[in-house]
């Protein structure tokens, strides 16, 4: 019998996950996987777990937010050991699991884990961390890990926007240089996101023909602070159409990159705060983990 680590975070999202616990259980196990479940109770559970039990199983799943994956895969590359993947998206808003096309459909999700097959798939290193979809700064970006967790219960993907909708007043340049490997771009900008995803915060989405979350590249979008209104409409025309060719909007791919910025100030990687670096070096780890869909 396969061996599955079946990883839940009960506060997900709006906490549905706890009414399909038995209905997901039963498909696992009719589907000849001896499961063992791990609940968390505090950040940091799920990428403990899966680092201790990563060589003891054939997959391991997670049923939660961006977040409860991004602890998932952490654990597993940490523990060096190779395991299959699954993940049941319930969170708030779930980019990566759009990106990728999963069902947010619980049941749903489930059952394709136990029918589909595996996938190889990019993660990214942000100095000594991993990101599955995207590291940010600027604009938007603190709202995601800025708003509370009953918040997001209450109202979703609309807390995210809310939240980015106070902080337009208040924007900011900020100066910051990245060295790809064949060019340096460097300026003020209000936004910038390093992503492998078609999906980021909720807010932004980027062309699905333009981004393969398999291809070894990063996609890098940078928004400078528009400076009259008619750069501000050619900005919001060009993100809505995800045509990036507006003089405020830079957008390049890369596999790696060296960012360097004001140390003070924040990222968000998978919507998750990380601290300030005056430099860090950013990865794009090929195929690092291998996705069942």
């Amino acid at each position: 019998m396969k061996k599955m680590l079946f990883i839940v975070n009960p506060c997900a999202g709006k906490r549905r996950i706890k009414k399909y616990l038995i209905k997901i259980l039963d498909i696992f196990n009719r589907a000849d996987y001896e499961v063992v479940t791990f609940i968390t109770a505090r950040q940091g559970d799920c990428a403990q777990i899966a680092r201790e039990r990563a060589g003891q199983v054939d997959l391991m799943v997670c049923a939660g937010g961006d977040g409860t994956f991004n602890e998932m895969i952490t654990g597993i590359l940490d523990s060096g050991v190779q395991v299959s993947v699954g993940y049941i998206p319930c969170g708030s808003t779930n980019d990566f699991a759009k990106s990728l096309q999963l069902s947010t459909n619980i049941l749903k999700a489930a059952k394709a884990i136990v029918d589909g097959s595996a996938y190889p798939f990019d993660v990214g290193r942000f100095g000594n961390r991993y990101f599955s979809y995207v590291a940010s700064f600027g604009a938007f970006t603190r709202a995601s890990y800025a708003t509370p967790q009953s918040m997001k219960n209450a109202l979703g993907h609309t807390a995210y926007v809310l939240e980015g909708i106070k902080e337009l007043s208040q924007l900011k340049k900020i100066h910051i240089r990245f060295d790809t490997e064949d060019q340096q771009i460097e300026g003020d900008y209000i936004f910038g996101a390093v992503s492998n995803s078609t999906s980021v915060g909720g807010v932004l989405t980027l062309d699905p023909e333009q981004v393969d979350m398999s291809d070894g590249l990063f996609e890098l979008l940078l928004i400078r602070k528009p400076e009259n209104l008619r750069e501000l409409r050619d900005c919001i025309r060009a993100l809505r159409k995800r045509k990036y060719n507006c003089s405020v909007i830079t957008f390049v791919t890369t596999a790696n990159l060296k960012i360097t910025a004001d140390p003070e100030m924040v990222w968000t990687l998978d919507g998750e705060r990380e601290d300030g670096h005056a430099e860090v070096l950013v990865e794009n780890l090929h195929h690092a983990i291998r996705l069942v869909k």
